[in-house]
């Protein structure tokens, strides 16, 4: 067992007492927005669980994707959310006896092996490690345990995961923003992005979502979401054509832009403007505007619920892909499947179910 390259995380094991010598496990659902860790005792199969279950700690941290915010950063975001666990709990990683992480972007063996090796260097030998997507962790807490049926998660990202009885599993969806996760919050939120600046172009039609959005992130025109400006533009009666290539390197690394120009300029203005859509990669950020979008829909917007019955087709179509490559409907062992739906933001079962 190693302290890794985070050794500070787990500095509360040499000046923390451990309280008890119970054996824990470690569960752990990884997403896009968010990622939660538990502590919970270890309890015979042969007892019936009790109700709640016994948790002793629950830890909560930012995305653990590393697809989103790069490896590093995910297995940071990991380590901590589970030391903070072991900490509340009392326990350390002495007294694990497993660790269970679903987290979203595995998507390939790969994906597995190398957060496999990566825990092995934090736990001791003897913990068993399991690694797997969170859509098989969300299709499991939906049939307890059984993994049979078909599971579909709608969050800042989406996927559909299916398994048979006799173990054979297929996918649909699931695979970023860049391929088209259309149905996620991201897929949602930037079409909704879209809209708007294609209604100031005039490219499309007007939409509540240009004045709900700009209220909503405090901006008061739509070009601030993009940062639209003319290269020949004048601040305080002063061409400044021949430093627009030094000003944009500015706001790159983060100087500060008034030590050539007073804050009380429209300078201070680009700044804030040329932030907003592009300063910050997270997918999660764009998928909180999801909300809005919901809310322009229920007002009779016509754009918003355009946006939101593509996005439900696109969730259906998933679902439907992996129930017929599986074989889960109809005659036979494995009509009788569950169907698992996960998501923050939408009522999944009553816009789905029209579809099915």
């Amino acid at each position: 067992m190693k302290r890794y390259r985070n050794g500070e995380i787990w500095d509360f094991e040499h000046e923390v007492a451990v309280a008890t010598k119970r054996p824990v496990i470690l569960g752990l659902d990884g997403g896009t927005t968010s990622t939660v860790c538990i502590c919970m005792p270890i309890m015979p199969f042969s007892d019936a669980l009790p109700d709640p279950l016994p948790v002793l700690a629950r830890a909560v941290a930012g995305c653990s994707n590393h697809n989103s915010v790069g490896e590093t950063a995910a297995r940071e975001t990991l380590e901590q959310v589970m030391a903070d666990a072991l900490s509340k709990s009392g326990s350390n990683r002495s007294a694990v006896r497993a660790v269970c992480l679903a987290v979203s972007g595995v998507n390939h063996p790969t994906d597995q092996q190398r957060i496999l090796t990566w825990l092995r260097d934090i736990f001791p030998t003897q913990v068993k490690l399991y690694v797997r997507n969170d859509a098989v962790a969300a299709l499991a807490s939906g049939t307890m345990g059984k993994l049979h049926g078909c599971v579909l998660i709608a969050g800042t990202g989406t996927i559909a995961y299916g398994f048979t009885e006799d173990g054979r599993e297929a996918r649909a969806a699931g695979a970023g923003p860049v391929l088209g996760d259309w149905g996620s919050g991201y897929g949602i939120a930037a079409l909704a992005l879209t809209a708007v600046i294609r209604a100031h172009d005039g490219r499309g039609p007007h939409t509540m979502l240009t004045s709900t959005i700009l209220q909503t992130l405090g901006l008061s025109s739509a070009d601030e979401l993009i940062g639209c400006y003319d290269k020949g533009m004048h601040v305080n009666n002063l061409d400044l054509s021949f430093l627009w290539p030094l000003f944009f390197g500015l706001l790159a690394t983060n100087v500060i832009i008034s030590v050539f120009f007073p804050m009380e300029t429209s300078v201070q203005f680009l700044m804030q403007s040329v932030r907003w859509t592009y300063a910050d990669p997270s997918w999660a950020r764009i998928a909180a505007l999801v909300p809005v979008v919901v809310s322009c829909a229920e007002a009779g917007d016509e754009v918003a619920n355009k946006i939101l019955k593509e996005a439900v087709q696109e969730l259906a179509l998933s679902v439907k892909a992996v129930v017929q490559r599986l074989g889960l409907c109809g005659a036979g062992p494995s009509s009788n499947a569950h169907l698992v739906l996960k998501s923050v933001q939408l009522q999944l079962e009553a816009l789905i179910s029209p579809f099915f």
